[in-house]
């Protein structure tokens, strides 16, 4: 595998991990690239994202998702579309990533973005159950932004600095690894006793 197509791959994974935490700041962020610099080619179908319609359109879901998920309650009906939405976005940007690159299958793309963004998705909607029960609901705007924020940096980063955003995410898998091995032993050994 060559180092543009190393760079591509890393790019749809971040691209693909922010969509679970919102899907659409990294489509726009992708369509408002692809059709301002040069940084991303999108080759057909993808190159519908830099419509101005469809960039029109991200941009109102944008508003609406970010709105919804600031709302204890309504944020978890947003949550439950999301289950639908975000990793079908993760599958779009993984796919429209990686379009370029010849060794790697459309359908493996697809489903290599669905699983990144639903892994995510399932995160996010795992802890914030957690969030509202222990803060009556009052901290869901608060993790919320932050997953905005963390799914906005995450999407540059994934544009700008593709090989970044691959070490990152190897170190965060690495960790997270890490924690559910010690999670596990706790586990086993609070049950031997």
């Amino acid at each position: 595998m060559d180092l543009a197509a190393l760079t591509a791959l890393l790019s749809a994974f971040g691209l693909s991990a922010s969509a679970g935490l919102n899907a659409y700041i990294p489509l726009l962020v992708v369509a408002l690239t692809a059709r301002f610099t040069p940084l991303i080619t999108l080759n057909a179908p993808y190159d519908i994202l830099t419509s101005g319609w469809v960039i029109g359109a991200l941009f109102v879901l944008l508003v609406v998702e970010v709105l919804a998920d600031k709302v204890p309650g309504v944020d978890h009906l947003n949550d439950l579309a999301g289950l639908i939405l975000r990793p079908a976005a993760g599958a779009v940007l993984f796919a429209a990533s990686t379009g370029a690159v010849a060794a790697i299958d459309p359908r493996l793309a697809v489903v290599a973005g669905l699983l990144v963004a639903g892994a995510a998705h399932s995160a996010k909607a795992t802890a914030r159950p957690m969030v509202t029960a222990t803060t009556g609901g009052l901290g869901n705007p608060v993790i919320s932004t932050v997953e905005d924020v963390a799914a906005l940096f995450t999407s540059i980063l994934a544009v700008v600095f593709p090989l970044l955003i691959g070490a990152v995410a190897l170190v965060f898998a690495l960790i997270v690894a890490w924690w559910m091995t010690r999670r596990r032993r706790r586990t086993v050994r609070a049950g031997a006793v």
